[in-house]
């Protein structure tokens, strides 16, 4: 049993990108049936994320348009969180959902120190890192616990734990963290020692892209170097076996809960003290699900996630500004990423079984040139 990879002996790493050509190649057809001007169209899809660079006589070079692909940074940024904070549970064959509610408290958590502790950034920001993680932590235990104690359905759970989690933010913002002197629902403005700096200037792009590589790094160490790790992996794979061998399964998809939502605290700490800087009562939900078609592009594999991250925020920017400068709608954007996620997921995606088609039909001219020399 191969306990290094969660997928099947078939996937092979051109698989990806083949399901991405594929899936671009169907858009741009169902684009052309749409649109009077389907390859302006495309064109504003492919390249409307990115800056625009131009050399003018008199100022020089300029660089304009990047606050859009800033905005692409910064998506890609929060979806790495949230597809780790999906892909852990689903190697230990868990199906949590419980990514929204995971963001949400751990955002609230670490606003709630950002204003409460005083003092420099080095007493501030680990205060508000710790707290994040805690509250991540924790609020993944509990559907964990609720499946190894009582065999509760995870996606169950995870759901409803997302509607308690979200009315609980907007209960905390309302009655405890407004902002009395702000005209709508709103917490008070972080203090600066709180606030992560940028990158780059005029976005929010900010010191939490450093962190990414680390954080993607500590998710695939956890499943290749550790014990916990291995019995995840094991677990996810083989349950009956892992139960037989005396591995503790029930720790296992505990662990693999509150890891989870550990790194899904990561994408909360990031919205409240990179992007917004301080929490509105109507933050909007659905990334986490966001979160699930990332994992879910990166095949449950942690290495794989931030350039799955930035494929999806990167569309997502395109749609927009196809929108905007052409006559095709984004909801052709969602059909081409529903057709990468089909494609992906599909064991028996068709260039896979091209290729073997090809291969077999090698072998066997191969073998009837021998039989014929």
């Amino acid at each position: 049993m191969n306990l290094d990879s969660p997928h099947s002996s078939t996937t092979r790493p051109w698989q990806l990108p083949a399901a991405i050509a594929a899936a671009l190649l169907v858009g741009f057809l169902i684009t052309a049936m749409v649109s009077t001007e389907p390859w302006r169209a495309y064109l504003a899809l492919i390249t409307g994320a990115l800056p625009d660079i131009r050399f003018d006589e008199v100022g020089g070079w300029q660089v304009r348009r990047l606050v859009r692909f800033g905005s692409v940074i910064e998506d890609a940024i929060t979806l790495t969180f949230l597809g780790l904070s999906i892909a852990i549970p689903f190697r230990a064959r868990q199906f949590s959902l419980g990514a929204d509610g995971q963001m949400f408290l751990s955002a609230l958590a670490a606003a709630a120190v950002s204003l409460a502790v005083g003092g420099p950034w080095y007493a501030v920001l680990p205060a508000a890192f710790i707290a994040a993680l805690l509250t991540g932590f924790a609020w993944g235990f509990v559907p964990g616990w609720l499946k190894a104690r009582y065999g509760a359905n995870e996606i169950v759970t995870t759901l409803m734990l997302n509607l308690i989690a979200v009315q609980l933010y907007r209960l905390v913002i309302t009655q405890w963290l407004r902002d009395p002197q702000a005209g709508f629902l709103v917490t008070p403005l972080l203090p600066a020692a709180a606030i992560l700096p940028n990158l780059l200037p005029g976005t929010n792009v900010s010191v939490m892209l450093l962190l990414v590589p680390f954080v993607v790094a500590a998710g695939w160490l956890l499943f290749a170097r550790t014990t916990v790790g291995y019995e995840i992996r094991s677990v996810g794979l083989a349950p009956a076996f892992a139960r037989q061998v005396g591995m503790p399964v029930e720790r296992a998809v505990m662990l693999s809960m509150a890891l989870g939502g550990a790194f899904a605290a990561f994408a909360g700490l990031h919205v409240s003290n990179a992007l917004l800087k301080r929490l509105p009562v109507d933050l909007t939900p659905g990334m986490g699900f966001e979160g699930l078609v990332v994992a879910l592009l990166a095949r449950n594999e942690p290495r794989a996630i931030p350039m799955a991250a930035f494929l999806y925020a990167y569309l997502r920017a395109g749609a927009q500004a196809m929108e905007r400068t052409t006559d095709v709608s984004r909801e052709v954007v969602l059909v081409i990423q529903a057709f990468i996620i089909l494609f992906v997921v599909s064991e028996r995606l068709l260039p896979i079984g091209l290729w073997d088609w090809l291969k077999r039909s090698a072998r066997s001219l191969g073998s009837r040139i021998k039989v014929a020399r």
